[in-house]
C-alpha cells in the first residue's frame, strides 16, 4: 500500500457515505410505501397492482437511472449545461407521453403481459396515467443531483433525498389518515416529493462554484453515452415483470408476486449502496483502481453482513411485520426471498466496477449487451422452471439473482476487450 492509501481511502470514504444513505433514503420511500399498502383492507390485491403498475412505469423511470452519471460526465459549463439538460427533459417528456398512452390504450398489451383480469387491469391503467408526468420530475430532479456529484457536494444529494423521503412519508401518512384511495395517495406523494426535490436541488446548483467550461455535447454524443445506459436502466426494470409474468399464472400467484415485491424492494435497500459506485468512477476517475478494489471489497463485506443479520434472525421478521405491517403468507415468502438475495451484493459491485469503467470510457454499449442478455437469461430460466412445475417464490428470487451474475459476467468481458485493443493500439503506435 502507498504512503498515500489511507488518505485516499478517507477521501473515497468521504464522498461515499452521503451517497450511500441517499440510496438507502430512497429504498426507504419504498418500503413506506409497501407498508401503507399493507394496511388498506385487501391489502394483497393492494399490493399486487401497485406492483404492476410500477413494473410498467419502472421500465421508464429506471431509463432515467443513469442521468446523474450523464449530468456528471457532461454538464461541464453553462453551454454544456444547458445543453444537456434539454436533453434529459427531452427524453423524460417522451417517456411519460408513452407511460400515460398505456394506461390509456393499453388495456391489450397490459393483458398479454400479466393475465390479469379487467378490474385490475383498470386499477393499474389508473396508476399509469398518473404516473406519466412524474417522470418528467425525475429527469429534472436527477440532472440536479448529477451536478452535485460533479463538484463533489454529496452531503447535499442527502440533504435532497431526505427532504425527498420526508416529503413522501408525510404525504402518504396524510392520504391514508384521510381515506383517500390508494391509487391517488401513492402517486401524489412520488409527485409531490419529485418536485421539491427538483426545486431545492435546483437552488443548491445554482450557490455552486464555476468549474473549468467545456463545449456543448453534441445531441450524437449524448446519445452514444444515453441509449446504452438507459438500455441497461430499462432491462434493469424488465427484471422483475419477467418474473411476475410467469409468476402471475402460478397457484396464488398474487400472494407471490406480494411477497416478492416486499422481498425485492427491501433487498434494494443494500442494493442501492451497491449502485452509488458508478458515481464514484464518474467522479474520481479510473487512476488507483487497486485502491478503489480495496475499498470497495471492504463496502461489499459490510452489506452483505448487514443483508444476514436482517435475514437470518428475528431482525427481518421484527421489521416487515411490525415495521411494514407485512402478514401471513406474504410476510413467510418475502423472507424466504430475502434471505436468497443476501448474495446480491457481491455480484452487483463487481458489476458495478465493470461499469464505472465502461462509462468513463465512454463504452456504455458494453453495458446493454449485459442487461439484454440478463433479462434474456431471466427469461429462459423461468420458463423453463415454469415448465417443470418448479417456479416458486424462491425459484423466482434464484432465477433474478443468476441474471445479475450472467450481466456481470458479460461486462467483465467487454472490459476486458477495451483493455486488450488499448494496448493493441498503445503498441502500433511509433516511438
Amino acid at each position: 500500500m502507498s504512503p498515500g492509501a489511507p488518505s485516499r481511502q478517507r477521501e473515497y470514504w468521504s464522498f461515499y457515505w452521503p451517497l450511500a444513505l441517499t440510496g438507502a433514503v430512497g429504498v426507504i420511500a419504498t418500503q413506506v410505501q409497501n407498508g401503507v399498502l399493507a394496511r388498506y383492507e385487501d391489502a394483497v390485491t393492494e399490493l399486487a397492482v401497485f406492483a404492476l403498475a410500477q413494473s410498467v412505469f419502472g421500465l421508464f423511470n429506471a431509463a432515467l437511472n443513469f442521468t446523474p452519471q450523464l449530468a456528471t460526465q457532461f454538464a461541464r459549463g453553462p453551454a454544456a449545461r444547458g445543453r444537456t439538460l434539454a436533453f434529459v427533459l427531452t427524453v423524460a417528456t417522451a417517456f411519460a407521453a408513452i407511460v400515460a398512452t398505456v394506461g390509456v390504450a393499453g388495456d391489450a398489451l397490459l393483458e398479454a403481459a400479466f393475465g390479469i383480469e379487467p378490474a385490475m387491469r383498470a386499477r393499474v391503467d389508473a396508476y399509469l396515467v398518473l404516473l406519466g408526468p412524474v417522470l418528467l420530475l425525475n429527469g429534472w430532479r436527477l440532472f440536479q443531483v448529477g451536478l452535485l456529484v460533479q463538484a463533489r457536494r454529496t452531503g447535499r444529494v442527502t440533504l435532497l433525498n431526505t427532504l425527498y423521503l420526508g416529503t413522501v412519508v408525510a404525504v402518504l401518512v396524510a392520504g391514508f389518515a384521510a381515506g383517500a384511495p390508494a391509487t391517488g395517495t401513492l402517486v401524489g406523494a412520488q409527485a409531490i416529493a419529485a418536485a421539491a426535490h427538483g426545486a431545492v436541488g435546483t437552488v443548491l446548483v445554482r450557490s455552486l462554484p464555476g468549474g473549468p467550461a467545456e463545449p456543448a455535447p453534441t445531441v450524437r454524443r449524448l446519445l452514444a453515452f444515453f441509449l446504452p445506459v438507459a438500455t441497461t436502466g430499462v432491462m434493469f426494470a424488465l427484471s422483475r415483470p419477467v418474473l411476475y409474468a410467469f409468476v402471475a399464472r402460478m397457484p396464488d400467484g398474487l400472494t407471490s408476486i406480494a411477497a416478492l415485491r416486499v422481498g425485492f424492494d427491501f433487498t434494494f435497500l443494500f442494493q442501492q449502496a451497491s449502485n452509488q459506485f458508478r458515481h464514484f468512477f464518474v467522479a474520481f476517475g479510473l487512476d488507483d483502481l487497486p485502491g478503489k478494489r480495496r475499498f470497495m471489497g471492504a463496502v461489499t463485506a459490510g452489506i452483505t453482513g448487514l443483508m444476514l443479520a436482517v435475514a437470518a434472525t428475528p431482525l427481518g421478521d421484527l421489521v416487515l411485520r411490525h415495521g411494514l405491517g407485512v402478514r401471513g403468507a406474504v410476510l413467510d415468502r418475502a423472507l424466504d426471498v430475502i434471505l436468497v438475495m443476501t448474495g446480491l451484493p457481491v455480484v452487483i459491485i463487481v458489476r458495478n466496477y465493470f461499469h464505472g469503467i465502461l462509462m468513463v470510457r465512454e463504452r456504455t454499449g458494453g453495458m446493454a449487451v449485459g442487461g439484454v442478455l440478463r433479462v434474456g437469461g431471466i427469461a429462459g430460466l423461468a420458463a423453463l422452471t415454469s415448465a417443470a412445475g418448479w417456479l416458486d417464490h424462491v425459484v423466482a428470487a434464484w432465477i433474478l439473482l443468476a441474471g445479475f451474475a450472467v450481466e456481470t459476467g458479460v461486462v467483465g468481458l467487454r472490459v476486458r476487450g477495451v483493455r486488450r485493443a488499448d494496448r493493441i493500439a498503445a503498441a502500433s503506435v511509433p516511438t
